[in-house]
């Protein structure tokens, strides 16, 4: 069992590298098995065709979002909360590039099934966030015009850090998440203070 848990991820992290590299539509089953040093049959053993290991990873990578950005969020003000969504949704952008950019651009390589299953997901991430703006402006927190659209945006501004952030940088991924904290509060017209050491 250990060992067919391990084969699977060899094959998922051989995927998202090709795919990341080459584009979806120009990696086939038998580049995945040779990234691995098996036969094709060896990897439909694990997964039954190449849509399944794209779906898997559009998944698998919006569980450790969620664990990332929303499962910690404490049970206390908006601005708190959204800051916290903040830094941790940048922290898992940086940490995993590859899945970043394999969401994004190879939504359109979605079947039917399996854009139905990832766009729930990708939604309910969404909701959480708006969730968050939508207390924010009830209590006076927050000015914006629209939860649902304000939430695209900040969104898509957070995105945005795997296109131009490398780890050979100047500026640490805690300094960077603390960058987009900053203009998302300014976002929604709220001073931004930074967190004392310890925090």
């Amino acid at each position: 069992m250990a060992e067919e848990h391990a084969t699977k991820q060899f094959i998922r992290n051989a995927a998202r590298r090709l795919f990341a590299e080459r584009g979806y539509n120009a990696v086939s089953m038998r580049d995945i098995a040779g990234a691995i040093g098996k036969q094709p049959g060896g990897i439909y053993n694990h997964f039954p065709s190449k849509q399944t290991i794209l779906v898997d990873l559009m998944e698998e990578n919006l569980t450790r979002a969620h664990a990332a950005a929303i499962a910690p969020l404490p049970d206390t003000d908006p601005v708190a909360r959204l800051e916290a969504f903040v830094r941790g949704h940048v922290k898992h952008n940086i940490e995993n590039p590859d899945d970043i950019f394999i969401a994004y651009m190879e939504l359109r390589s979605l079947e039917a099934e399996g854009a139905a299953q990832i766009m729930s997901k990708r939604n309910a991430y969404e909701a959480a966030l708006r969730a968050i703006l939508r207390d924010g402006q009830k209590s006076g927190a927050f000015t914006f015009a629209d939860p649902a659209i304000h939430a695209r945006a900040i969104l898509s501004m957070l995105g945005g850090v795997t296109v131009w952030y490398r780890d050979t940088g100047a500026q640490s991924p805690a300094v960077v998440a603390e960058n987009y904290v900053q203009a998302v509060l300014q976002s929604v017209g709220v001073p931004y203070s930074a967190p004392t050491k310890g925090q």
